[in-house]
Parts: C-alpha cells; sequence; structure tokens
C-alpha cells in the first residue's frame, strides 16, 4: 500500500473516533453544567472540558471568555479549531477521499453523508438542540465504526484505520480520567462528597462504561474502581489496556501483511507488558496523575514511531 494511502486512512480513523470524544465530553459537561453551583464553578467545568480536549491554550490565545456557548461552539463548530467536531469531520473526508480507492462503498457514504449533512445541522444554540446535534455526531460516528467492520476486507486498509482509532482513544480516555481525577473537582469539596460522587458517574457515562461498572464492580461509584475500570481491565474497549491491546493485535496484523517488524511494534508490545503488570495499588501509590502523563508520552512516541515507520 502506498504510504500516502495508509496516512489518510490512518487519520480517518484519528479524525472519526477524535469527532466522537468531543461529542462525549461537550455531552457530559452540558450534564455536570446543569448541576446547581457556586460561582465559577460551572467555568470550571468548561475549563476542564477544553483541558480534556487538549485545545486550552489554543482557547486562550483566541481571546475569548470561558462561558458555555463560547466553549461550546470553539469545540463543536470553530474553523479556527483544527480539532473542533466539525473541523475533524472535514479532515476525515478529506483523507477519506484521497484514499477513496481504499475505501467500501458503505464506508465512503457514511463519511461523505456526515459531511453533507453538517449544513443542514446548522449550530444550535439551545441546549436541547445543542444535545441534539451532539447525538447525531455520536451516531454518525458508529455508522462509520459498522461499515468498516461490516464492509472492509482485513486487510492493511482496515488496520491502519482501525490503528488510528485505537491510539486516539488510548489518548482521549487517559485525558479524560486524568482531567477528573486531577482538575475537576473544586477547592473545598470533599472527596467521596455528593459531587465528586456525580462527577464519577459522568465520567462513566461519557465512555458509555456506567453498566459496565456496576456489573464489573457490584459497588458504589468509587475513584479507585473507576481508574481500575478505565486502566487496567481489558473487558472495557475504552481502558487503556483494551486499547493498547488492540494497537499490537493491528500493528501485528501489519507486520505480517509487511512481512517485517519494526519500531512500532516493540514500542507497543513493551507498553502492553507494562499494563498487563500494573496493580491500581501500585499506580496510585505513584501517582495516577504522574501514570498518565507517562501514558500520554508513551502513546505520542508510538504514534511518532507509526508515522515514521509507515507513513512517511
Amino acid at each position: 500500500m502506498l504510504s500516502r494511502t495508509a496516512d489518510s486512512l490512518y487519520w480517518v480513523g484519528r479524525y472519526v473516533e477524535r469527532a466522537d470524544f468531543l461529542a462525549r465530553i461537550l455531552e457530559s459537561t452540558l450534564r455536570l453544567s446543569s448541576v446547581p453551583s457556586r460561582d465559577g464553578e460551572v467555568a470550571a467545568a468548561w475549563r476542564t472540558a477544553l483541558n480534556s480536549a487538549g485545545v486550552s491554550a489554543a482557547y486562550d490565545e483566541s481571546g475569548r471568555d470561558v462561558t458555555e456557548l463560547s466553549v461550546r461552539d470553539f469545540l463543536a463548530f470553530s474553523p479556527d479549531n483544527p480539532s473542533s467536531i466539525c473541523s475533524c469531520i472535514n479532515r476525515a473526508r478529506t483523507n477519506a477521499r484521497s484514499g477513496r480507492t481504499a475505501l467500501t462503498v458503505e464506508l465512503w457514504e457514511a463519511i461523505n453523508g456526515a459531511w453533507n449533512a453538517l449544513e443542514e445541522q446548522g449550530q444550535p444554540t439551545r441546549r436541547d438542540e445543542f444535545s441534539e446535534f451532539l447525538g447525531w455526531v455520536k451516531s454518525v460516528t458508529l455508522l462509520v465504526e459498522g461499515s468498516a467492520s461490516r464492509s472492509m476486507m482485513r486487510n492493511a486498509a482496515y488496520w491502519f484505520l482501525r490503528l488510528g482509532g485505537a491510539l486516539e482513544r488510548a489518548d482521549n480516555t487517559a485525558r479524560l480520567l486524568d482531567a477528573k481525577y486531577h482538575l475537576l473537582l473544586p477547592e473545598g469539596e470533599p472527596v467521596g462528597g455528593q459531587l465528586d460522587y456525580f462527577q464519577w458517574t459522568t465520567l462513566l457515562r461519557q465512555v458509555s462504561a456506567l453498566t459496565a461498572y456496576r456489573w464489573v464492580y457490584r459497588d458504589s461509584v468509587k475513584p479507585w474502581l473507576v481508574a481500575d475500570l478505565l486502566v487496567l481491565n481489558r473487558q472495557m474497549p475504552r481502558s487503556l489496556a483494551s486499547c493498547q491491546a488492540s494497537i499490537v493485535e493491528y500493528l501485528e496484523r501489519l507486520a505480517a501483511d509487511y512481512g517485517r517488524r519494526g519500531p512500532a511494534q516493540r514500542l507497543a508490545s513493551a507498553r502492553l507488558g507494562k499494563l498487563e503488570e500494573a496493580s491500581m495499588e501500585v499506580i496510585f501509590q505513584s501517582g495516577l496523575h504522574e501514570y498518565i502523563e507517562d501514558f500520554l508520552d508513551e502513546n505520542a512516541r508510538l504514534s511518532q514511531a507509526v508515522i515514521d515507520q509507515y507513513l512517511t
């Protein structure tokens, strides 16, 4: 496969996953900001949304105040934000068009249809209309993922598409968990209090894991158990361990297709080994925030290794 086509498919996977992630961030922040709170806490919730999306610095450079409408616009619609939902859908479609010959008709129609429907969606300002828009984004990303899963051959094109999505999902889950653990609880609020419980529950909803949490732990929502589910539980598809296992699988499939392994496979396997040996007790003792920072750094190095090995 040409590296240009592989690069296009890889970024289709990343941008579609990122659009879904941003919709989930915005949906959960709407829920958090609707809870009665002290002055400044609503702004703090929207600031946390920016931090989770990794665009806080870019937002500050734009000179905007941290308000609900402004942050919603920046994360969902702003053309000045290359990671906004609309920008992600536009970029996914541009990359899909570049790699069109490697896509099935069903997958292309799902991506192109989402792009065409953006104009029809408009830029809603009312909360209920905006919530409907976020629901539409999530349904579109499910349609794209389902179209890929049901219609594409299991060849290099499919593995690059899935690899991009898995790397993006791992990064997103780590950022969400860090934002809650390190940033979200307002000063003076007790750990284990009502607001803390509501925020952890919201985080689980954000990654569609609340029901899974109840099945696995059969306990009230507790931070260390949420962290265990989202870091180490291989059965949870958005956990760091599950994402890493998928990354290893996709890279090994590519190694088989290309006839050789390289630095990307070695880095991915080493990190999966670290996750399999880890325990939440040790992670919390050394610091969850520090652990996630290291994970994000390793994810960036792995992403660059993939680019260097296959996409340039």
